[in-house]
């Protein structure tokens, strides 16, 4: 039993199981998983450009898309990079200091996504609501403070989770039926009883994602009830585009994270956390720079600037 028990000060490391199932497919599902790593990663880094390059985007509403985009590239090069090493080394050990950095920095980003879509609900509110006001009411000194207070509240949730899953004791093969380190795949493998910091995980993550959610439902109920009483079509179209643009965003984020974190542990399997990880870790990268370009005027506008300027 001596032989068995491992506590904390004594991990070197754990064994990830990987995404993969030892299929023969599991090569082109691979090629699959790098194609949509390269595109999250191209049309994130692309927007960023665009948004850093074009005066016309330096708005409010741009400065938080790009703390969006900022996000996505932490999160999917937290996890995509090790991953592929993996695949492609055929080892599949993570280091402690490997996986307590994955869960700090995908805990961050994923609860400083979380607070930072309600901003963005609330700039948009300010913005069709507010016209005259906005410019002063959203200030950049408002946005800095809002966009930091996003990632601030993020890393708070970071920090204690961390703090948390490493003061239990692990025994065993200590092999994490995941492809990256997450706090519920790691607690399984806990000899401690882990019920009471399970709990207090769905608490968090109920705080942590319904009460951004109701921000976002308030604020796009009265966005939308500004728009009927808009008098101008013109005026109407440009709200509706900008605001289901990002109503896009905040169903892929939210279905994902909901699923994912507002289960109880006994509904939790290892194939469906890998599916919703899978999910918000590289899907939603690849897909929220598509939606904010390929829905934006302003952006495409951008877009077709740069590509002159580099044709000339």
């Amino acid at each position: 039993m001596a032989e068995e028990f491992w506590n904390h000060s004594s991990l070197l490391s754990f064994t990830l199981s990987g995404l993969f199932s030892h299929s023969p497919y599991d090569s082109f599902f691979f090629s699959l998983v790098l194609l949509a790593f390269g595109a999250a990663v191209f049309g994130n880094i692309l927007l960023l450009t665009l948004i850093q390059a074009d005066r016309r985007l330096h708005t409010p509403m741009y400065f938080f898309l790009s703390q969006l985009s900022i996000m996505d590239l932490t999160m999917t090069c937290t996890v995509v990079p090790k991953m592929a090493a993996n695949f492609l080394s055929g080892r599949k050990f993570i280091s402690l200091a490997g996986c307590a950095s994955q869960i700090f920095l995908v805990v961050m980003v994923g609860g400083a996504e979380c607070f930072l879509l309600a901003v963005m609900a609330y700039d948009r509110y300010m913005a069709v609501c507010y016209p005259l006001r906005y410019p002063v009411l959203m200030n950049w000194k408002a946005c800095s403070f809002l966009a930091m207070a996003s990632w601030m509240g993020g890393m708070a949730d970071s920090v204690i989770d961390v703090g948390m899953v490493f003061s239990f004791p692990y025994c065993g093969s200590l092999e994490v039926d995941h492809f990256f380190c997450e706090v519920p795949a790691l607690l399984r493998l806990s000899c401690a009883d882990t019920s009471l910091f399970e709990d207090l995980i769905y608490a968090c993550c109920v705080v942590m994602l319904l009460l951004p959610l109701g921000v976002i439902v308030a604020s796009y109920a009265r966005v939308l009830t500004a728009v009927i009483r808009m008098p101008s079509t013109e005026g109407k179209q440009k709200a509706l585009t900008t605001c289901s643009s990002h109503l896009a965003v905040v169903g892929l984020y939210y279905g994902g994270a909901i699923f994912s974190y507002m289960q109880r542990a006994s509904a939790r399997t290892p194939t469906g956390e890998r599916a919703t990880s899978l999910f918000y870790t590289i899907l939603t990268p690849v897909f929220n720079p598509l939606i904010y370009s390929l829905r934006n005027r302003e952006v495409t506008s951008a877009l077709r600037k740069m590509l002159r300027r580099w044709s000339v």
